[in-house]
């Protein structure tokens, strides 16, 4: 089981996990001030939903960032700086609200390439 955690969720650079973990926990700040804001009372699932996107965010990141990578390759573009900002943080809500079912998958590709490489 041990062997099964360091492939996996271990099996990022701690660097890039602990950037994209800061960037996520921003995501979790908005929901939890709106709620505290609002009229309606805080509710568990809720808490424990964001709480867990936030810690998924990271691998779900990595899915999203390995697909443009494979995509685009190593072409660079040129483009307004406002508009990248906005379609990089449009691309960190949908991967941080999709985290969930995304993150799986992410999970089970560090999965695959760490035991490709220790073999």
């Amino acid at each position: 089981m041990n062997q099964f955690i360091q492939k996996t969720f271990a099996g990022m650079d701690k660097q890039v996990y602990l950037r994209h973990l800061l960037f996520g926990s921003l995501f979790l700040i908005l929901p939890f001030y709106a709620m505290l804001n609002s009229d309606n009372p805080v509710r568990a699932d809720q808490i424990a939903f964001f709480v867990v996107n936030t810690l998924l965010y990271p691998y779900s990141r990595f899915v999203y960032e390995s697909l443009i990578d494979y995509i685009l390759g190593k072409n660079v573009f040129f483009v307004n700086a406002l508009l990248m900002l906005i379609v990089k943080l449009f691309t960190m809500l949908i991967c941080w609200g999709l985290a969930l079912f995304i993150a799986p998958v992410g999970l089970a590709y560090l999965y695959y390439i760490n035991s490709r490489e220790n073999a």
